[in-house]
């Protein structure tokens, strides 16, 4: 199975260092030296990782074969793809895989459903489930333990414990403003 590790970024540098988005959360296995990486567009590789580093809070890589700003340019949006065992597990328990989380059922504490998890997005406070609902339309959970409170893998779905509002109507209105609006304090 194909999985993207990591987005090539602009150019660092004149010695072929990139700056990556990082789009694993095992970094230091993914995407150490010796790496050989598949990449999307195909024709831009393989890439073996030459070397890494951290640079103000950003990794740098130098793939072997490019040595210049220049071909370094050339992999800007490139992404980095590694071959993983399907059967292969994080190495935190809590922890999931992409390709294990999409096509849970959603339901909610009591059974409710809510859709299909049809992708996951990455952002930089949190991940996101991207839920396609019986009616074709779509909700975004965030993952997180508070919402997300069990994935059960063998059953083949996701429980949360939404907020209101989350994926329904029945959002609370946390402020009093507007109900004394006019009275000097």
């Amino acid at each position: 199975m194909q999985l993207v590790v990591a987005r090539i970024g602009r150019a660092h540098g004149i010695k072929g260092e990139v700056t990556v988005e990082v789009r694993t959360d095992e970094p230091e296995l993914r995407l150490a030296p010796g790496a050989v990486l598949g990449t999307d567009p195909a024709s831009a590789g393989p890439l073996t990782i030459a070397t890494g580093r951290v640079h103000s809070g950003r990794l740098l890589l130098r793939f072997e074969g490019v040595a210049d700003r220049t071909a370094a340019e050339e992999l800007r949006n490139t992404l980095l793809i590694a071959d993983v065992d399907p059967e292969e597990l994080p190495e935190e328990e809590d922890e999931y895989y992409d390709h294990q989380l999409i096509d849970l059922d959603v339901v909610t504490r009591d059974g409710t459903e809510v859709g299909r998890i049809t992708e996951i997005s990455h952002l930089l406070s949190q991940d996101l489930f991207i839920v396609e609902r019986p009616d074709g339309s779509e909700v975004m959970i965030p993952f997180v333990e508070q919402i997300v409170t069990e994935i059960d893998l063998a059953e083949q779905k996701a429980v949360i414990d939404p907020p209101p509002g989350l994926i329904d109507d029945r959002a609370e209105i946390a402020t009093s403003r507007g109900e004394d609006e006019g009275e000097p304090t």
